[in-house]
């Protein structure tokens, strides 16, 4: 049975060709750009807090990277108000078999007591100006729904919360943005996957049989920065490496295998 992150949702309600290339295809750019080293620099970061959740040392870790420093002592400096009480169970994972997949989420923190479950991720760049888009994007949706489908937790029991470390005007201290689930939400995530899970079976079905996954219309908007814009015939073949730093395709994009479907790492919302 594969596996379904939030990342292979993403991409599949972006464009079902971009998920072929990415994920089936293993295209993802391989350049040692600034935005590869940021990723790197988050996942590193990810695993220091999980240290320092679990009681393990992180000054070794520290010591090596100024910016790990600055955003780790944002993190404490906000720690009381981000923790607060309950069970604390870091990089937790969740799956749930719906509609033929394994749903699968890994929660950077689950902080539960018996009237409340509080998913917590970290991020490593500044609060964006308006949570529309990230209220939008499936992690802020599927994350609640396993939760809520797996646990005997209502969804109006359910947060979830993303702090975000990287200074900015705020002079350097930690943000959130908070979204609370409840069911209307819970219904509304359960409608809008059953169809994009549909066309996802459909989709390697044919892409068994030789046949491509289907594109975007001519003119998408999407089109216009994505790195695959000249191979889906989307732009003339000589514009194509300019779009390429503008494309968010992590490093590990190039691990994915049918068999195998793997998280994909986190990129700016």
């Amino acid at each position: 049975m594969l596996r379904i992150s939030q990342g292979h949702l993403n991409l599949l309600s972006t464009c079902p060709r971009k998920f072929q290339h990415v994920v089936l295809d293993q295209l993802g750019t391989l350049d040692g750009s600034d935005q590869q080293e940021r990723l790197l620099q988050g996942a590193q970061f990810h695993r220091l807090l999980q240290q320092w959740l679990m009681a393990l040392p992180v000054e070794p870790v520290l010591q090596q990277d100024e910016q790990l420093q600055q955003w780790f002592a944002s993190f404490q400096a906000a720690s009381p108000q981000i923790l607060g009480d309950g069970i604390q169970q870091p990089e937790c994972d969740r799956l749930l078999e719906f509609e033929g997949y394994l749903l699968t989420a890994r929660y950077d923190l689950l902080i539960t007591d018996p009237d409340h479950a509080k998913i917590l991720d970290w991020k490593t760049y500044p609060r964006p100006q308006a949570p529309q888009r990230l209220e939008q994007h499936w992690q802020t949706r599927l994350y609640p729904f396993i939760l809520a489908e797996t646990s005997a937790y209502r969804p109006e029991q359910i947060s979830m919360v993303y702090w975000f470390f990287q200074a900015d005007q705020a002079g350097g201290a930690a943000q959130s943005w908070i979204f609370q689930y409840d069911h209307h939400k819970h219904e509304e995530t359960r409608r809008e996957l059953r169809p994009l899970l549909h066309q996802l079976t459909q989709g390697l079905a044919h892409y068994q049989a030789g046949e491509p996954f289907s594109q975007l219309h001519w003119g998408a908007a999407a089109c216009a920065q994505c790195a695959f814009a000249s191979r889906c015939g989307r732009i003339p073949v000589d514009l194509d490496d300019s779009l390429q730093d503008a494309e968010e395709i992590n490093r590990s994009d190039r691990l994915f295998a049918l068999s195998s479907l793997a998280e994909i790492a986190e990129v700016p919302l």
